[in-house]
């Protein structure tokens, strides 16, 4: 029998416009808008990024996520874990898309959600050169009655034949598990909710990019944690002298944060990846400039080869767990204004998602 990967891409739904985006950013305004509007900010700096195969795609499209569906497929990704918007009061955002896969039944595709419990924030800049936040969207818990609400919305989707699951549950995720207050009893409910509705549970993961906060997100009741390391170098893999000498070449030529793939990616496997109850994340590149401007991270040259290695690094970690939980997540497959995406660009085309495959074969001897 073939050793098997399930790996699951993150998927953001923010490619078609919204009255609250209008009213906020400009009409028309959707995530191809950051992408479109990027600037190189160094020589050598690869922006802006622009779409190969798939274009400058609309996700109220029905033939446009069904050509996302067939590439990701064709390469070896399991299925889509699509980014949810849920606020409270039954208030949602960018929904559309996950809505009609699920009421059209299309494309025949896996998927799962991972709610993303945050608010919406805006940066804005003053004259002295200082940033104040302002919030757009609050992230609101509002109690049982709304967590109900919440579980009856999704319910049908949880239901779908598509929906991936783990040891026969709808797998679910935490985008911040632990700032949620009563994630504990959000959970509680949720799993007697679900066993009343025809299921055996719900398969809760926490996503955290601290690897020490594992057995805190655990005891709340999940029943893994998504491990992401982007910036697991940048915080402990430089010395203090890379350090100063990094802060002041920013300073003084007004540059982003700027560090090379190769010695990013040492920082994105760790040896807790291999325990059951840790879902390790793998992660093409990165480039948040096109959001952030100068106050971006930018990770050069994530070239396919080094892609390929890093893919081979995780699935090492992951090839003893029981088939159900071989789970590593895809980061991701089309954060475009993050410079974060397998979603083929005019520079490296496919070669990613090739690398991908050819990686996976290798694995599944």
């Amino acid at each position: 029998m073939k050793t098997k990967a399930r790996l699951i891409a993150f998927y953001l739904p923010q490619y078609h416009p919204i009255p609250e985006n209008n009213e906020w950013w400009g009409k028309g305004f959707t995530e191809w808008t950051n992408v479109g509007k990027a600037k190189k900010l160094f020589k050598g700096h690869n922006q802006p990024k622009i779409p190969a195969d798939l274009g400058y795609y609309d996700l109220r499209l029905a033939e446009t996520r069904k050509a996302q569906a067939d590439m990701a497929r064709e390469y070896g990704v399991e299925g889509f874990c699509y980014w949810h918007y849920w606020f409270g009061n039954g208030k949602r955002l960018i929904e559309q898309p996950f809505n009609e896969v699920v009421n059209s039944g299309e494309p025949d595709f896996p998927f799962c959600l991972a709610w993303a419990n945050d608010s919406w924030m805006a940066k804005l800049w003053n004259s002295e050169g200082t940033c104040k936040k302002e919030i757009l969207q609050e992230q609101l818990y509002l109690g049982d009655e709304d967590y109900r609400e919440h579980f009856d919305v999704l319910l049908p989707a949880f239901k779908d034949k598509r929906y991936i699951r783990v040891n026969n549950k709808p797998l679910f995720m935490i985008y911040k598990p632990l700032e949620f207050p009563e994630v504990s009893h959000f959970i509680q409910l949720w799993q007697k909710w679900a066993k009343e509705n025809g299921l055996e549970g719900i398969y809760f993961v926490g996503q955290t990019p601290n690897i020490k906060k594992r057995d805190l997100i655990l005891g709340k009741g999940f029943d893994a944690v998504n491990v992401v390391r982007l910036f697991e170098f940048v915080r402990y893999g430089r010395s203090f002298t890379r350090r100063v000498v990094d802060k002041l070449k920013r300073e003084i030529f007004s540059l982003p944060f700027i560090f090379q793939y190769k010695d990013a990616m040492k920082g994105f496997v760790g040896k807790e990846d291999s325990e059951i109850k840790v879902m390790p994340s793998i992660i093409p590149n990165w480039d948040h400039t096109p959001r952030s401007g100068l106050g971006g991270h930018v990770y050069l040259n994530s070239t396919p080869e080094l892609f390929g290695k890093h893919v081979a690094e995780v699935l090492e970690k992951i090839k003893d767990k029981p088939d159900q939980e071989r789970i590593a997540f895809i980061k991701s497959w089309n954060e475009w204004g993050e410079g974060n995406y397998l979603e083929p660009d005019l520079k490296y085309g496919l070669a990613h998602l090739k690398e991908l495959k050819r990686v996976l074969k290798a694995f599944e001897k």
